[in-house]
């Protein structure tokens, strides 16, 4: 009889230990996404090219440059970047969307998109757009 009722709590410590389980993995998901972002600029290149962010909340980033020489991160829609070809400013570190990384430097930003949608970040500096310095922000809803 009581290895019968012994039996019946089983299901129940099961389920328990199982949402406990559950409620780490949670946590510890919790804590990973309050970690930066990193972007690492090589080879004149973003890697990763496409990340992800939600809609009115901060993304942290740090964007480390491993080149040899100075690159810009700057992030916005079509007519933020038809202002950055037409005229370079020398340094960016006054808004979070645009930012000076020095070679072999790491900087570090945080953006809050208030809207859903893709965004372009760009490296300005002469030549490095069309050599391919560009990357995708999705911002989900």
């Amino acid at each position: 009889m009581r290895a019968r009722r012994a039996q019946r709590w089983i299901p129940l410590l099961a389920a328990i230990v199982a949402a406990g389980a559950i409620a780490s993995a949670v946590a510890l998901a919790a804590v990973r996404a309050s970690e930066p972002v990193e972007i690492r600029i090589r080879y004149s290149a973003f890697v990763p090219a496409t990340i992800h962010a939600q809609a009115g909340q901060p993304i942290e980033l740090a964007v480390r440059n491993d080149d040899p020489i100075d690159h810009e991160w700057i992030v916005g829609d079509a007519a933020r970047h038809a202002r950055h070809r037409d005229g370079t400013e020398p340094v960016h570190d006054a808004r979070p969307t645009e930012i000076t990384v020095p070679a072999g430097e790491l900087r570090r930003t945080t953006v809050t998109f208030d809207a859903s949608g893709r965004y372009s970040f760009i490296c300005h500096l002469p030549g490095h757009e069309s050599y391919g310095m560009v990357g995708t922000v999705v911002v989900r809803p």
